[in-house]
């Protein structure tokens, strides 16, 4: 038995109502009442002096309410782990189209593989990338006439049998990033007031860890300049790897756009609509969109997103009276619903992402 929130309607817009999302998408220019680049978080400084820890805290505050996308640094992450990621990618999108297709995403009901560029969806409109999606490493679930439809999308990823050693570097890479997430979470809590682990019930027993690893065509091999549409991310943190090309553009309050370019040694960090509803707005999810690169070159980015997990509901946190009383509330679209139910959520953009992967395995969800 499916409940109202997952007889959802597929074909819609990735992107919710926001008064920002009237402007053009980006081109590089930034007005001069925008700051011209994102700020830095440096997290190292929480094991600080004590007035340090207060002076990070404070900020961290500010560029959450203001920005919602920031630089990190200070995330102790090895740098050999990360050319280890990105030469990985690399080997694995320079494959045969065949060895690639071999994990198509067509095949798996989970919505793990490998989508050729154009055939993923953001606003109805192809987003110019190839790419590999991969999740959290599970079985699948028995399914039985009243099993809510989310459940459909938990099984097993795929592996290219080219790449014998990819998993490991993939499930390796996975783990750090889901305790730097962790690790951002736990600072976002202290800059909201709360105890640090106030976030743990929407991500335990299980973070939901999704990780795409993307290639960026350049533009005289694209089918348009939209790399991946306007949209704002679904889960709790998004810790996004670029290579060195750039391409990211963020969405200021007032309409423009700041370029976000690769900084070597820093993650790009972007707070989701998870934590927009857990705060009633006070936390941004920013949109954000990313261009296809110059004619013959080609850009690597690998965003990990970490979520809640599916079997829970998101909160509102109970902020101090002088956070709480500048809550933006919840942005809405009703062609685009949040559900405060994760699993629903999840499953929601799913098909909106891969309509081709939701005809074939949820002709019922999709029609």
């Amino acid at each position: 038995m499916l409940t109202a929130a997952e007889r959802i309607d597929a074909r819609s817009s990735n992107v919710m109502n926001d008064p920002r999302d009237n402007t053009a998408v980006p081109n590089g220019n930034v007005s001069p009442s925008t700051p011209a680049h994102l700020p830095t978080v440096d997290i190292s400084r929480l094991n600080g002096s004590p007035q340090d820890r207060a002076l990070f805290i404070a900020e961290l505050r500010r560029i959450l309410h203001e920005h919602g996308f920031f630089y990190l640094t200070g995330h102790g992450v090895p740098p050999s782990l990360v050319d280890g990621m990105l030469a990985a990618s690399k080997q694995f999108f320079a494959l045969p189209e065949a060895a690639k297709l071999e994990i198509s995403m067509l095949k798996s009901p989970h919505f793990r593989g490998y989508n050729r560029a154009g055939l993923e969806m953001t606003g109805g409109k192809q987003d110019w990338r190839e790419q590999v999606d991969f999740d959290c490493e599970e079985a699948a679930l028995t399914i039985g006439p009243d099993t809510p439809a989310w459940k459909r999308t938990i099984g097993p990823n795929l592996w290219p049998s080219a790449l014998p050693e990819f998993k490991s570097v993939v499930l390796g890479y996975q783990a750090q990033m889901t305790r730097v997430a962790i690790d951002v979470l736990k600072a976002i809590a202290l800059a909201l007031g709360q105890s640090e682990d106030v976030f743990a019930p929407m991500y335990e027993p299980m973070p939901r860890q999704h990780l795409k690893i993307l290639r960026y065509p350049g533009r005289d091999a694209a089918g348009s300049e939209q790399g991946v549409g306007a949209h704002k991310d679904g889960g709790l943190i998004t810790i996004l790897l670029q290579d060195t090309v750039a391409g990211l553009s963020v969405q200021a309050e007032d309409g423009s756009w700041i370029d976000a370019p690769p900084v070597p040694g820093t993650f790009v960090v972007n707070t989701g609509e998870l934590l927009e509803l857990a705060t009633n707005g006070f936390v941004r999810a920013d949109v954000h969109a990313a261009a296809v690169p110059p004619a013959g070159v080609e850009r690597f980015s690998i965003p990990f997103f970490l979520g809640a997990s599916h079997e829970n509901t998101v909160p509102v946190i109970d902020l101090p009276p002088e956070l709480k009383k500048i809550e933006r509330g919840v942005s809405t679209d009703p062609h685009n619903p949040i559900f405060r139910e994760v699993g629903a959520n999840h499953l929601k953009a799913r098909l909106r992402s891969h309509p081709d992967v939701a005809a074939l395995h949820y002709p019922d969800l999709s029609a």
